[in-house]
């Protein structure tokens, strides 16, 4: 069964995140709270955990994931950022808005786009989230928890826990929202057109300007 973590959502117990950091670095996948809804995420480079989250998902390797960063400096490690998509990064972030963006080479080639070779990311605002990042010391990998042939995210822990407590090793209790984030696509920036809204979610697009 899934390990279930009872963690406070404004003042994280360090030792139950350690205990799910743990989970990963051991290959599971965990089920965490974000600012839009659950997400599973997995450690980057253990391709059989992504692998496994792609088929939970019930998507193939055409869908994009995304790196979870704790904040813009970590997110230019895997991105090319020019000055004009910095600045839009930087009004939107920490949010639930997700970013794609030309991948660089320290993106694993099974996780960017196999044709175009972008990367989805995302600098999420959520306290536990974001500690539990400080804790794995990178980025990870994430998809919305959409169950497959639904449409709408879960945001039930419990809820979560009874449907998926084979497939994953631990959900991580917490109040979310149910609604996915706003993707925006900024690589027409880099050849100097505009940024394209591909999917409307929580994020404001007002605030950026769109």
């Amino acid at each position: 069964m899934a390990q279930y973590f009872d963690v406070h959502p404004e003042n994280p117990q360090v030792r139950l995140l350690k205990q799910a950091v743990g989970l990963l670095e051991r290959g599971e996948i965990l089920a965490v709270p974000t600012d839009s809804s659950y997400a599973l995420v997995c450690h980057l480079d253990d391709k059989a955990a992504v692998d496994r989250v792609r088929q939970i998902r019930g998507v193939n390797e055409r869908h994009l994931l995304t790196l979870l960063c704790r904040d813009l400096s970590e997110l230019a490690n895997y991105a090319r950022v020019d000055n004009r998509q910095y600045r839009l990064l930087k009004s939107a972030t920490p949010g639930p808005f997700t970013f794609i963006l030309e991948a660089t080479r320290e993106v694993p080639r099974r996780v960017s786009h196999p044709q175009r070779k972008t990367i989805g990311l995302r600098v999420p605002d959520h306290r536990v989230l974001q500690e539990l990042l400080a804790l794995h010391g990178a980025p990870l990998l994430a998809t919305t928890l959409i169950p497959p042939h639904e449409t709408h995210p879960l945001s039930d822990a419990q809820e979560i826990r009874d449907r998926f407590e084979h497939e994953i090793g631990g959900v991580i209790g917490g109040t979310c929202p149910s609604e996915p984030t706003t993707v925006i696509d900024l690589t027409p920036m880099g050849t100097g057109g505009e940024a394209v809204v591909v999917r409307r979610g929580r994020g404001d697009l007002a605030a950026l300007g769109l």
